[in-house]
C-alpha cells in the first residue's frame, strides 16, 4: 500500500458509489470522498472534507495551491476517518485541486507520497446565492414519487438495491421515477401548482419498505429506482421552465440502519445511544418545559423512531458539519428553491441554530419548512425566526407546517356548531396567530402523506372537500396539497400509509382510469378536479391571496366569513357549512365593505357570476362563494 499513488476520480461518485462503495477486487486507499465536489464564491469559505478509506488517518495531507489550503485537519477515533478543514481563497477560480497523502510515521525518512485525489471545484450559476425561495405566492404539489408515475420500468429492479417492485404489496415499492414526474410536468403546471415537494428520493437500500424514502443510506445517492442525478437535475431544470419550483425533503434526524456508515462508524458517538436502539419518548413538550427534566429531554432527542432508523447525535461537530453542508450542496447542484426539514425538533437544538443560520446565510432569500407534528401553537411558534423565547436560543427558520390548522379545519368541517365547537375551532386557532413571528409565512394543507386523505377526513363528502381545499387556498399562508386530493383519493379501508398514498390513476400503462385525462374518472372526481384546477390558477395570478391582510368575522349560525386585501384589491370568501342556503346581507360587514348606501359589484371567482353587494344574496349549502370585490 505504501507504494501506491492513485488519484480519487469524484465523478465515478454517481455512477459507482451505491453499487461498490468505491471497492474494486484491489482496494484502493480512498473510497469516499464527501462532499463530492464544491463550489468557487461561496458564503463559507471553509469546506470540510470527509476522507474515508482504509486507515486513512496514519497519513500527513498536503497541498500546494494558495486557493486551496489546509486549515486543519481532525481524526477520530476511527482511524478509517479523516475530516479536513479546507480554506478555499475568495478569488479562487473552478478547476482541479490535489490532496496528496504521505507517510504519516515519523521514524521514516523519506515522507513519499503514497495516494492523491484530485477535487473539483465548480463554477456557481449566476446570482445563485439571490434565489428566491417558495413563498405565499406559490401552490405546493406534494408528491410521494414511487406513487405517482412510472415512466422507465428499466429502474424498477436495480440488481444491487434489495427491494424490487410489486405493486400489489401496499407497503412495497410499485415503481414510480423521477422521469414519471417530468413526463406530467404540464398536468402539473395546468392544476395551478408552482411548487413540488417530493417525499425522499435519496437511496433506501433495506429489504422492505423502502418507497417512502425517510430511511436514508447515503445521503448523496439518488436512489437509482427513481433515476439518477442527472434526471433530477433534469427535472428541477424542467419545471423551472414551466415557473414550478422543486423543494426538497431532507431528514437531519435519522439515516437508515443500512447506511454505509453504520458498518464503520466514523466516530464512537456518531448514532445515539452506542448505534443501539432506544425509542424516542416523542413528548416534546419536554424541550420547553420550565420544569422538566434533562432526562426527559435527552428522551425525546436522542431516542429513535423505529430500529431501522438510526438516530443521529448532532452535537458531534463533525456530524453537524457534514449534514449542513450535504443540504448546501443539494440546494446548489439541483437549483433547488426550497427545503422542506422531516421531524424537525428531535434533532439538536444547538444544531438547529446552527444549521438553520447557515443555510439563510448561504441563501438569504430561500425558504426552509420544518416539520414540528403538533397542534399546539405555542410549541409550533417556538422555531420560527423572529420569535422570542424564553431559552436564548435563535433559529433562522422562515417557516413551519402549520398542523394546528390542519387540525382546526377537519374540526370546523366535522363538528356540530355551538359556541366553542365547528368554526369557531377554526376562528379561535387563527385569533391565536399572534404567536407566531409572522403566521403568513406557515405552511397550511388539508392533509399530507403522513395523515388519512382530507375526504376520507371529512367523512367522503365532496362539498366538504371543497370547502376545505377553498379554505387552504385562500387563507393566510402557503398552500400545499398533497397529489390526489384533486381527485378524492381517499383511504376509507384503513389508516395504513400504502393505502393513504395509494397510487395515482393513469401513471401506469395498464391503468384503466387516468387523472390526468380525466379518463375513467366519476363526475365527482371530475367535479373536484376542475374546481380545484379553476381555483389555484385563480390564486397564482392573484396577489392579493399571496400577501394581502386577512381579516375573518365571527362566525354565525354555520357561517364563516373573510376577506384578503391590499391597497388596491379586496376579495370575500363566505364559507357555509349548512345543508340549506344562507342570506348574506352586506350591511353586515362595514368594516370590510364600506357601502354607504352605494351600489358595488363583486364577481364569483368559480362561476364568473355578478353579485351586488347593496342586497342581501344567497349562498347555497355545504359551498364556498369567493367574491372578487370590482
Amino acid at each position: 500500500m505504501s507504494g501506491r499513488t492513485q488519484s480519487f476520480n469524484v465523478s465515478e461518485h454517481f455512477s459507482n458509489n451505491s453499487e461498490n462503495n468505491f471497492q474494486t477486487q484491489e482496494r484502493t486507499v480512498i473510497d469516499r470522498v464527501e462532499p463530492p465536489f464544491w463550489w468557487v464564491g461561496m458564503k463559507e469559505e471553509i469546506l470540510q472534507l470527509m476522507i474515508h478509506g482504509d486507515n486513512v488517518a496514519q497519513f500527513d495531507i498536503q497541498t500546494s495551491t494558495r486557493d486551496w489550503q489546509i486549515e486543519n485537519i481532525h481524526r477520530t477515533t476511527n482511524s478509517n476517518y479523516v475530516f479536513v478543514d479546507m480554506k478555499i481563497s475568495a478569488t479562487a477560480k473552478p478547476g482541479s485541486f490535489n490532496l496528496n497523502f504521505v507517510n504519516h510515521d515519523p521514524d521514516k525518512k523519506d515522507k513519499n507520497k503514497v495516494h492523491s485525489i484530485t477535487y473539483e471545484l465548480k463554477q456557481r450559476k449566476d446570482n445563485s446565492h439571490l434565489r428566491k425561495g417558495f413563498s405565499s405566492a406559490d401552490t405546493v404539489y406534494l408528491i410521494t414519487p414511487d406513487r405517482f408515475a412510472n415512466a422507465d420500468v428499466e429502474n424498477d429492479q436495480v440488481k444491487f438495491l434489495k427491494e424490487g417492485v410489486n405493486r400489489q404489496d401496499r407497503d412495497g415499492r410499485h415503481g414510480g421515477d423521477l422521469q414519471g414526474i417530468i413526463n406530467h410536468l404540464d398536468y402539473i403546471e395546468a392544476m395551478g401548482f408552482s411548487q413540488i415537494w417530493l417525499n425522499p428520493v435519496l437511496l433506501n437500500n433495506h429489504e422492505k419498505y423502502t418507497y417512502h424514502g425517510y430511511a436514508i443510506t447515503d445521503l448523496y445517492q439518488i436512489d437509482k429506482r427513481f433515476g439518477d442525478h442527472e434526471l433530477y437535475k433534469q427535472l428541477s431544470k424542467k419545471a423551472r421552465q414551466k415557473n414550478i419550483g422543486l423543494i426538497k425533503d431532507v431528514v437531519l434526524n435519522h439515516i437508515g440502519s443500512e447506511h454505509w456508515w453504520m458498518k464503520d462508524l466514523p466516530s464512537e458517538n456518531w448514532i445515539n445511544h452506542n448505534a443501539k436502539f432506544v425509542p424516542t419518548s416523542h413528548k416534546r413538550e419536554s424541550l420547553h418545559d420550565l420544569h422538566g427534566t434533562d432526562e426527559d429531554r435527552q428522551a425525546f432527542v436522542n431516542g429513535w423512531f423505529v430500529p431501522t432508523m438510526a438516530d443521529l447525535n448532532q452535537k458531534n461537530p463533525l456530524l453537524a458539519n457534514y449534514l449542513i453542508q450535504n443540504n448546501i450542496w443539494w440546494v446548489e447542484y439541483a437549483d433547488l428553491s426550497g427545503i422542506r426539514i422531516d421531524t424537525f425538533s428531535y434533532s439538536d437544538k444547538s444544531f438547529l441554530s446552527e444549521y438553520t443560520h447557515r443555510l439563510m446565510q448561504e441563501y438569504p432569500e430561500f425558504n426552509l419548512v420544518a416539520e414540528e407534528w403538533t397542534t399546539n401553537p405555542v410549541l409550533v411558534s417556538y422555531w420560527q425566526r423572529g420569535k422570542q423565547r424564553h431559552d436564548g436560543f435563535e433559529f433562522d427558520l422562515p417557516s413551519l407546517m402549520d398542523f394546528p390548522l390542519q387540525d382546526s379545519l377537519v374540526r370546523a368541517l366535522t363538528e356540530k356548531e355551538s359556541w366553542s365547537d365547528g368554526w369557531q375551532k377554526l376562528y379561535n386557532i387563527l385569533a391565536s396567530d399572534f404567536i407566531y413571528a409572522n403566521a403568513s409565512e406557515l405552511m397550511v394543507f388539508p392533509d399530507n402523506h403522513d395523515m388519512s386523505r382530507i375526504y376520507t377526513q371529512l367523512d367522503h363528502d365532496l362539498k366538504l372537500t371543497k370547502l376545505a381545499v377553498a379554505f387552504i387556498a385562500t387563507t393566510r399562508g402557503i398552500p400545499q396539497f398533497f397529489y390526489g386530493t384533486e381527485i378524492l383519493m381517499e383511504n376509507r379501508e384503513s389508516d395504513s400509509h400504502g393505502l393513504i398514498r395509494s397510487d395515482f390513476p393513469g401513471g401506469w400503462l395498464q391503468d384503466d382510469v387516468s387523472a390526468f385525462s380525466q379518463k375513467g374518472l366519476s363526475p365527482a372526481q371530475k367535479s373536484m378536479q376542475d374546481f380545484t384546477a379553476k381555483l389555484l390558477n385563480w390564486r397564482k395570478h392573484k396577489s392579493v391571496m399571496h400577501t394581502g391582510k386577512l381579516t375573518h368575522y365571527a362566525p354565525k349560525n354555520g357561517v364563516y366569513v373573510y376577506f384578503r386585501q391590499n391597497s388596491t384589491d379586496k376579495v370575500m370568501v363566505v364559507l357555509n357549512k349548512n345543508t340549506h342556503d344562507v342570506e348574506i346581507n352586506p350591511q353586515d360587514y362595514p368594516t370590510m365593505l364600506k357601502l354607504n348606501g352605494t351600489s358595488k359589484i363583486a364577481k364569483s371567482v368559480l362561476t364568473d357570476k355578478l353579485y351586488q353587494l347593496n342586497v342581501t344574496f344567497k349562498v347555497a349549502g355545504k359551498s364556498a362563494l369567493i367574491l372578487d370585490l370590482q
